[in-house]
């Protein structure tokens, strides 16, 4: 046997730093939440004298979860079998609690095993998986509800001056101040972009309707997403069905199971899905999603974790886009080396850098260190 495939996964080891946002007086808001700052909680796997990087968002709390649940688990797998270790880790968070935090905590781990399982090769990730496709198109997303109208204008513009024809603003926490702020951010980029919006679950299924054409009709909106809930099949299905056409719902960014995928499918309830890579248990749990999405002819599309999700995703036959977040965007060049940077509104796998071609930029990192030992 070729000793190459004869390297157990030897050590785990967690971090996690909390990043105050860039917002209006250090605030962000959407339709539903308003935050202060984001916390990456990013795993190391190291196997024959390799490390494995993998990450996501979340509260300090996934970084515990992966050292007592996970890290016991992973250590002395096949550093080659990353999905058949997944399988391993995913009976042994069942009783400890599998959505939420758990698909968090799996999601960093799994991504750290592909990682590693790709630098043993010595080939880029995207290139280790059944990749249908090496760019993938991007839409910039930000436009919290809270930024001032110049703020929010000279954010979209700029993605479009970079040739990215797709961006994305949040709506609904103040329905009153959205055509003033859609009003001036149309004029601002121009007929030709294509304008999305975010309600992240603020309105209910008939202000969902209502809006739906207005934002159409209006300001050419063709996206929106989580215009109620995504636990509302109902109401997300009333807007599809009944909604102008030429405007798809969306909706899956907090699909943590299998199942979650499969109902918003069921229930007719989106004409696009979405994934986080980084939520729903990490790319051995999304190359079932992408099967999912392909076997019912349905799109998916990225959600945010562009570093990550630039290389899983090429996996995904019928991906639409891929979400390019201001606040991850932001941290992930804060941390690491490597990031890529959009080409023509595309972001392309570097195919010269193995695994995800990251590298911890630790001392940047460390004043905002929250959870592990510095390794600076």
């Amino acid at each position: 046997m070729d000793n190459r495939f004869e390297v157990a996964v030897d050590g785990i080891d967690v971090h996690a730093f909390t990043v105050p946002t860039d917002g209006p007086d250090g605030v962000e808001q959407d339709g539903t939440a308003t935050w202060t700052s984001t916390t990456m909680i990013l795993v190391r796997a190291h196997g024959g004298g390799v490390t494995g990087l993998g990450y996501t968002y979340g509260d300090v709390s996934v970084a515990r979860f992966v050292e007592s649940k996970l890290a016991p688990v992973a250590t002395g797998a096949d550093a080659f079998t990353p999905a058949m270790t997944w399988q391993t880790m995913s009976a042994e968070i069942r009783n400890a609690g599998r959505p939420g935090a758990g698909a968090m905590a799996l999601s960093c781990v799994d991504i750290a095993l592909w990682d590693l399982r790709a630098r043993l090769i010595g080939q880029p990730l995207f290139r280790t998986l059944p990749a249908c496709h090496d760019h993938l198109p991007v839409y910039g997303s930000g436009g919290f509800t809270n930024y001032p109208l110049d703020r929010l204008v000279e954010q979209l513009s700029a993605w479009v001056d970079q040739g990215i024809d797709r961006v994305k603003m949040k709506t609904s926490r103040d329905p009153d101040q959205d055509p003033r702020r859609l009003t001036a951010v149309r004029k601002a980029i121009g007929d030709k972009p294509r304008l999305f919006t975010d309600a992240n679950g603020a309105l209910t299924g008939k202000q969902a309707l209502a809006w739906a054409y207005r934002f159409h009709d209006e300001w050419g909106v063709s996206w929106l997403e989580e215009p109620v809930s995504s636990a509302d099949f109902d109401g997300l299905r009333l807007v599809r069905e009944c909604g102008p056409p030429g405007v798809d719902v969306a909706a899956g960014e907090y699909g943590y199971v299998l199942r979650d995928f499969t109902n918003l499918i069921e229930q007719r309830a989106v004409d696009c899905l979405q994934a986080d890579v980084t939520r729903c248990g990490g790319i051995s749990a999304l190359l079932q999603v992408a099967g999912l999405a392909a076997g019912h002819f349905m799109d998916l599309s990225a959600h945010t974790a562009p570093a990550v999700s630039a290389h899983a995703f090429c996996a995904v036959p019928k991906c639409r886009h891929l979400e390019y977040f201001h606040d991850h965007v932001r941290i992930e060049r804060m941390v690491f080396d490597g990031v890529l940077s959009p080409v023509g509104g595309a972001l392309r796998p570097d195919p010269s850098r193995p695994g995800l071609g990251l590298e911890v930029r630790w001392a940047d990192a460390e004043p905002y260190r929250v959870h592990g030992r510095s390794l600076d």
